[in-house]
């Protein structure tokens, strides 16, 4: 297969000169061929013809006339035919009759042999041979051929010149495409190239340019917002950090004060570290990170050793826990713990004392299995629900009062569900919330 390289209007004319000049030739050929089939035709008819007409004038003098008799007709016949000459062998003597331009070559001249009847002797014979000068017919099909390949020739660089303004004009919209594209910058993200007045072809690829414009802004988007958040989360405990250090090194401390502002400033630097660790894992999440390879699991034991995990956190909240279904998958057994985890810790937190979480597994479709986490407290307002899982996105005050929670444990969990090929969702009435994530459950994963 023929691919343009460098410039595509030249590819395309030279292409188009070369397919022309082609079509042309064999249109051209098929003429000349034409033309001198039909020649040659005539030219054997005439002969044969001429043939005709001397066999029977020697057959009549062979009976009624004696050999100079025949001789004197064919000079004759033949006066005034310059086209026509004939030459008779008649017993070793050559006999013209007729004469041809001495210039002719062989090529000019057609001829046909014969034997002829002797006249006055019984069975004698003479050889004979007919020609035809041809000249004016190879002059003319010499003059067709260059005429035809003039033509030929002629109407290529025509149809090349034609065709070199047309490409030109066909190819203006993606010149002015270009230019669209040349024009765009970080600070005109949302803008797109304009497909209104573009050649079918062209559409397909400027839409699917302005679906990757699309997806880019995205990315720009989430990665100023990664930014703006990272710098709203960490400028609180940077402040703090920066405040107790210098208000220690400008006063006298005891070694126990020194210690208890060293193990407050310990305390901030791990929430920076947990804040950048999972900032971190939601990046690589968000370009397609996929869970890691295990072995089928049961989901009811691992939720099991979560719910251990957090015993001490239910217990000081006064609230317990229930584990609804029994289903096994192949999953990555560190994750789908930490979003579990994530899930009930949720769950306690805005759980009211005295009440019972249930952590439901069930099938939602043939191919996907469910986790959700169900706990009996305040409703969570409509217009919250489909912004849980943003990052550090929180409710009002009063619900986001513990300050080691920042705002990135939904999102998490919406990130290893989609590495899980499933997704999350939520739900909330009057006196309980549900929250939970899907998973694929037929995915094969190897150990």
């Amino acid at each position: 297969m023929v691919r343009p390289r460098g410039s595509l209007r030249r590819w395309l004319s030279r292409w188009l000169v070369l397919q022309t000049f082609a079509a042309l030739g064999l249109v051209c050929i098929v003429v000349y061929v034409s033309v001198y089939l039909n020649l040659l035709a005539r030219q054997e008819t005439l002969l044969e013809q001429k043939k005709g007409v001397i066999v029977h004038m020697v057959e009549e003098f062979a009976s009624l006339g004696d050999l100079s008799h025949l001789q004197h007709k064919l000079t004759d016949f033949f006066y005034g035919k310059s086209e026509f000459s004939l030459r008779l062998k008649i017993n070793d003597k050559l006999m013209t009759y007729g004469e041809h331009e001495p210039s002719l070559s062989s090529r000019d001249i057609k001829r046909t042999t014969f034997t002829l009847a002797m006249p006055q002797q019984p069975g004698g014979q003479m050889e004979a041979e007919l020609l035809l000068d041809i000249s004016s017919d190879v002059h003319l099909l010499t003059m067709l051929a260059w005429t035809l390949f003039a033509c030929a020739l002629g109407g290529a660089l025509i149809v090349s010149v034609i065709g070199d303004v047309l490409v030109r004009r066909a190819l203006n919209p993606l010149h002015d495409v270009g230019r669209q594209a040349e024009m765009l910058s970080p600070d005109r993200i949302g803008e797109r190239l304009d497909e209104s007045g573009l050649a079918d072809e062209l559409q397909p690829l400027v839409r699917q340019f302005n679906q990757v414009l699309q997806r880019v802004e995205r990315a720009y988007v989430q990665m100023e917002g990664f930014n703006a958040d990272v710098a709203h989360e960490l400028r609180t405990p940077l402040a703090t950090l920066i405040g107790e250090t210098e208000l220690a090194l400008s006063t006298r401390r005891s070694r126990t004060e020194l210690q208890d502002v060293l193990g407050s400033n310990l305390e901030e630097l791990q929430r920076m570290s947990g804040i950048v660790n999972d900032m971190l894992f939601l990046s690589q999440a968000d370009r397609g990170a996929t869970a890691r390879s295990s072995r089928t699991c049961n989901l009811r034991e691992l939720v099991y050793e979560v719910l251990a995990y957090h015993e001490a956190e239910a217990f000081d909240a006064k609230v317990s826990f229930a584990v609804v279904g029994d289903k096994s998958a192949a999953v990555d057994r560190t994750l789908f713990q930490r979003a579990v985890s994530n899930l009930v810790s949720n769950a306690v937190r805005f759980a009211n004392p005295g009440t019972q979480i249930q952590v439901r597994l069930e099938d939602i479709d043939e191919r996907q299995i469910g986790i959700a986490v169900r706990n009996i407290g305040d409703p969570i307002s409509m217009d919250h629900l489909p912004r849980l899982f943003h990052r550090f996105y929180r409710l009002d005050s009063s619900r986001a009062s513990n300050t080691a929670h920042h705002g990135l444990g939904l999102a998490i969990v919406s990130a290893i569900a989609r590495m899980h090929g499933g997704q999350t969702y939520a739900s909330s009435d009057h006196d309980s919330t549900t929250i939970g994530f899907s998973l694929d459950g037929s995915r094969s994963m190897d150990a």
